[in-house]
């Protein structure tokens, strides 16, 4: 029997040249799922996304995804794609299985933690307080190089990195320190400044968007400071849960993560077409 793509919707073109279609997953004709192409909002038309990818229950465990899979790459190459995406939540440990077994890499995961109980001290002599104007260009500038290398170190070009990192820093601290519902934060220890931290409170959740140590006092426990300021200042607002995204291959970031309680909820996997 042979699985493929059928056309379900009309193609839909932007004048940027975004497109997007759904198709059928057919079987000799016979549609058995689903799945929805499109270019990506942010990096272009020369990135593909996967939307979503069912496969009707009585039809799973025959290799209808895998097909459908590699065809939908066949279709993105037809488009001028030289990557394609795909979002997998991280329950759905069998899709996760196929995107890697097809080439897929994790660029990075979203995590979550539920706080519940009561909040973990600082330890002695550590304490945070609100960035000041003088810190926040400084900050912004090292942030925004950082935020910018971890995106072509992952498959992303130069200029599209630079764009996102502009794009997303725009949309996300549009007044600076006065963005409503952001919270940048130092941490001391004595005295001295040993690390930043940026939460935003969002649509009534908390975002961890960036923790980072100094890079002078690293190893001494800071990153786990910086988390606990950052439930504490949830838990101030009301909010009783914080999520965070961390990049693949960050394994100190991903380890401290781990042991303080914060489990997946989704992974996001890029593949470069060949």
């Amino acid at each position: 029997m042979t699985t493929t793509l059928r056309p379900s919707a009309p193609l839909q073109r932007g004048a940027d040249g975004a497109r997007s279609r759904t198709y059928d997953v057919c079987v000799n004709s016979r549609p058995v799922g689903s799945i929805a192409l499109a270019t990506h909002p942010v990096f272009g038309p020369e990135v593909c996304q996967v939307k979503d990818l069912r496969i009707d229950e009585a039809d799973r465990g025959r290799g209808r995804a895998t097909v459908a899979a590699l065809a939908a790459e066949e279709v993105a190459r037809g488009w001028g794609c030289g990557r394609v995406e795909a979002t997998v939540p991280a329950a759905a440990e069998g899709v996760l299985r196929l995107a890697t077994a097809l080439g897929y890499v994790e660029r990075s995961r979203q995590m979550t933690k539920p706080l519940t109980g009561g909040a973990a001290a600082l330890p002695e002599g550590v304490e945070w307080r609100p960035m000041t104007e003088d810190e926040y260009g400084p900050w912004l500038a090292h942030k925004t190089a950082g935020y910018t290398r971890s995106w072509t170190e992952r498959g992303v070009s130069e200029a599209a990195a630079r764009a996102k990192a502009a794009a997303d820093h725009a949309r996300d601290l549009p007044d600076g320190l006065a963005t409503p519902g952001a919270l940048l934060s130092v941490l001391t220890h004595r005295g001295a400044r040993v690390g930043a931290l940026w939460l935003g409170i969002m649509q009534g959740e908390a975002f961890v968007f960036n923790v980072e140590v100094d890079e002078e006092h690293r190893g001494q426990g800071h990153g786990r400071s910086l988390m606990l300021c950052a439930e504490a200042q949830t838990r101030a607002r009301g909010r009783s849960r914080i999520d965070l995204n961390v990049f693949a291959g960050n394994t100190p970031a991903l380890r401290l993560y781990e042991s303080l309680g914060y489990t997946p909820t989704s992974y996001y996997l890029y593949k470069h077409l060949l």
